[in-house]
């Protein structure tokens, strides 16, 4: 990725923040963004200490959700860098509550950043990409875009959404240079439980189990810029019994049906 500019959006802490790290080693020219542009600034800091100079870091706070905003955040991008090789849609928020205590809010609000968040800005850089026939897309998806978990109801909806969206455009730009890759996380040991949605919308403020017992974030970040690197089209990531679910839900669906029923 030496030379290559990369996007990543939740760049301010978590699997961003470690996939942000890892490209600095590498040379990468990075755009940083997030809502908390205070966390962007410390992310930037970590990448500059692993030898990237300020030109290669541009620091552009973005809510995913604001639609209108996102033409301007692209060309402020081309204006720094002159295109996008590598576009990381990894903005995204959690849930932790069952769907007879969930507000509709919530579900909205899942939808809102974790689906069409991702559509808005993909759709807003795809043209350039289209126009030079080069560049790659890749979104954080879910092993809960595959596999519908207790608890996470709105969270599994908007992974599958993730999943199908990215499956499709793939299969509409690859003939013309496009790439097009889902990241696929089972747990990796980061805040995503502390900051998921609660059925009232506050922040669930716990730890859980699984995330805790969870994957290393930096062994997470080395496997995915290892498949990024090679263009995989999916990249699963994770070392616990959730990755094993991929493989179930394929050969015996109902068995897995089975142990989800059981972990309610």
């Amino acid at each position: 990725m030496s030379d290559r500019t990369i996007w990543i959006t939740g760049a301010s802490s978590g699997i961003g923040e470690a996939l942000a790290v890892r490209f600095a080693q590498e040379g990468a020219r990075l755009v940083l963004s997030a809502r908390r542009e205070s966390e962007l600034e410390r992310v930037a800091e970590r990448c500059r200490d692993k030898g990237l100079g300020a030109d290669q870091i541009l620091v552009l706070s973005l809510d995913v959700t604001d639609w209108d905003a996102l033409p301007g955040a692209v060309q402020a991008v081309l204006n720094r860098f002159g295109h996008i090789d590598l576009l990381i849609n990894n903005a995204g928020v959690s849930q932790r509550s069952l769907c007879v205590d969930t507000d509709m809010e919530v579900y909205r609000q899942l939808m809102e950043v974790d689906v069409m968040g991702q559509i808005a800005l993909t759709k807003a850089v795809l043209p350039q990409m289209l126009e030079r026939g080069a560049g790659h897309i890749a979104v954080t998806a879910s092993v809960a875009g595959k596999v519908g978990a207790p608890l996470r109801t709105g969270y599994c909806a908007a992974k599958h959404a993730v999943m199908g969206f990215f499956d499709a455009l793939r299969a509409e730009v690859e003939n013309q240079g496009v790439y097009v890759s889902t990241i696929v996380p089972g747990f990796i040991r980061t805040d995503i439980a502390r900051n998921a949605l609660s059925g009232d919308g506050q922040a669930f403020g716990q730890e859980d189990e699984d995330i805790a017992g969870g994957m290393d974030v930096n062994e997470c970040a080395e496997v995915v810029v290892t498949g990024l690197n090679a263009k995989k089209r999916e990249i699963p990531v994770g070392k616990g019994k959730e990755m094993a679910a991929l493989w179930v839900k394929r050969v015996a669906p109902e068995a897995l049906f089975r142990l989800a029923k059981a972990r309610a």
